[in-house]
C-alpha cells in the first residue's frame, strides 16, 4: 500500500489517497474518528483543539463498510479555515495589509524551508510543516490498524517521561493483571500514564513550564502485541522491520530519537545481559523469558511484543520566544509566536501509534499479500500451520 497526503494547517482540508488496500476488509468509520479524537487530547494542548473537532470523510474506495480494492480517499475538514480564507486564498492577489511571516522560529522548519524553497513569507513553510499534518496521518493509521486488529495485532502507547518527571516503574499492557483495564486507565489519563501519582507530577510539570512561557517534551513508549514471527526481512536493508518502523517514528514532527527494546542500554551491557535466551515447550512453541530485543531480531519479528520508545523535543513555538533574525531586515528580533501547545507528548504518542500502524500493516500485507481479505486469511492460516509444525 501507499498513500499521499495534501493540505495545510489553515487550509480548507487535509486529504489522503490510499492505493493498494485489499478488497473486502471491514472498515469502521467510528474507529477512525476515535483515533482522531485521541490525537486532540492531552494536558497542555493549545487553543486550536477547542476549534477543531476532527471527523474523517470517505469519498471513495469503501462501500457498505467494506473496501472495494479501489483507491480510498480520506478527508478531514479544517474548521478554522473560515478564519483564514483571505490569508490562505489559493488564487488572486494577497490583501494589501496581509502580514508576512519573516521571523523564523528556532527549532522549526521556517528558516531552512524558506531558504530551500525561496519563500519570503515563511507562512508558506510553516503551514505544511505544522503538526496539523499529523491529523490525516492518524486518519490513515486508523484505517491501517483495523487491518491489523482483524488478525489479532494490537498497538498501545503510554508516556514514560515529561520533562524531568519519569515513570520509574512502568507497567506495560501485557504485564498488567487486566490488559483492557490498563488500556482504559491510560486512555483516561490526561498525560497517558498508568500510574496516578506519576500522572499528577507530569501535569504539575506541564503547568509549571507553561506558566514560565516555555514548552516541554518527553518520552513515549509504543507496544505492539500479536505480531507473528517473520514480519520484515534480513535479506536487504530496506526490508528490515526495525528500519521501517524507525523511519515511521522519526517522520513524526518533533520526534528526535527512537530505540527498540533495551535501546541505548545495549552499549552498556555485556552480551549475556543483552540477548534473549531461546526456550521451547509443546504448549508455547519457541519463546523467550526476556525481551531485550524489543520483539525484533535480524530485522524480523520474533514473536515477542514489539517495544519502541521515542523522544519528543519541546514544541518550538514559545510564548517567551528565543532570539531570531528577521529575514527581510536581518535585524535581531524575538521569534514569531504562532498558536501552539505547551506540551504535546500525549498526543504524539497517539500519532506515533498510527504512523507505526501504517508501516506494520504494509509489512503484514507484504508477507500475506492478496487482492482480497479472503486470500489473506488463507495465507495467514497456512503460515500459522508452518509455525506450529516448525
Amino acid at each position: 500500500m501507499r498513500y499521499l497526503s495534501a493540505g495545510e494547517s489553515h487550509g480548507p482540508e487535509l486529504t489522503a489517497i490510499i492505493e493498494g488496500m485489499p478488497a473486502n476488509f471491514t472498515v469502521n468509520l467510528d474507529e477512525i474518528n476515535f483515533q482522531l479524537s485521541r490525537r486532540q487530547k492531552g494536558h497542555g494542548r493549545g487553543g486550536r483543539m477547542k476549534i477543531e473537532k476532527d471527523q474523517a470523510l470517505v469519498t471513495s474506495g469503501i462501500r457498505f463498510n467494506r473496501t472495494t480494492g479501489a483507491p480510498i480517499c480520506l478527508k478531514v475538514i479544517n474548521r478554522d479555515w473560515v478564519n483564514w480564507e483571505d490569508k490562505m486564498a489559493h488564487f488572486g492577489e494577497p490583501l494589501e495589509n496581509i502580514e508576512l511571516v519573516s521571523r523564523p522560529r528556532p527549532g522549526h522548519a521556517d528558516l531552512s524551508g524558506g531558504i530551500k524553497y525561496q519563500q519570503r513569507d515563511l507562512r508558506n513553510i510553516l503551514e505544511r510543516a505544522s503538526a496539523r499534518e499529523t491529523t490525516i496521518r492518524v486518519a490513515v493509521g486508523g484505517l491501517a490498524r483495523q487491518i491489523l486488529e482483524q488478525f489479532g495485532i494490537k498497538i498501545y502507547s503510554h508516556v514514560l517521561q515529561i520533562g524531568s518527571v519519569k515513570e520509574e516503574n512502568p507497567v506495560r499492557p501485557f504485564e498488567a493483571k487486566d490488559t483492557a483495564e490498563w488500556a482504559n486507565k491510560v486512555e483516561e489519563s490526561p498525560v497517558r500514564s498508568y500510574n496516578s501519582n506519576t500522572e499528577k507530577r507530569m501535569m504539575d510539570e506541564i503547568d509549571k513550564i507553561k506558566a514560565e512561557g516555555d514548552s516541554v517534551g518527553g518520552i513515549i513508549e509504543i507496544i505492539i502485541t500479536g505480531a507473528p514471527v517473520g514480519l520484515g526481512s534480513y535479506v536487504h536493508w530496506e526490508h528490515k522491520l526495525d528500519s521501517k518502523l524507525a523511519t515511521a517514528v522519526m517522520s513524526v514532527q518533533a520526534i528526535k530519537a527512537v530505540e527498540f527494546g533495551l535501546g541505548f542500554k545495549v552499549g552498556e551491557r555485556p552480551g549475556s545481559q543483552v540477548h534473549d535466551a531461546i526456550y521451547h515447550s509443546e504448549e508455547a512453541g519457541f519463546y523467550r523469558n526476556t525481551n531485550h530485543a524489543g520483539g525484533i531480531e535480524g530485522g524480523m519479528t520474533n514473536g515477542e511484543p514489539i517495544i519502541i520508545r521515542a523522544a519528543m523535543k519541546p514544541i518550538p513555538t514559545l510564548y517567551k520566544p528565543l532570539e531570531s533574525v528577521d529575514i527581510e531586515t536581518k535585524q535581531a528580533f524575538e521569534a514569531s509566536i504562532e498558536r501552539s501547545d505547551a506540551c504535546a507528548v500525549p498526543a504524539a504518542a497517539v500519532v506515533v501509534e498510527n504512523a507505526v500502524a501504517w508501516e506494520l500493516a504494509n509489512c503484514f500485507l507484504d508477507k500475506f499479500s492478496g487482492d482480497s481479505v479472503e486470500e489473506i486469511k488463507q495465507q495467514v492460516a497456512a503460515y500459522q500451520d508452518l509455525i506450529d509444525n516448525y
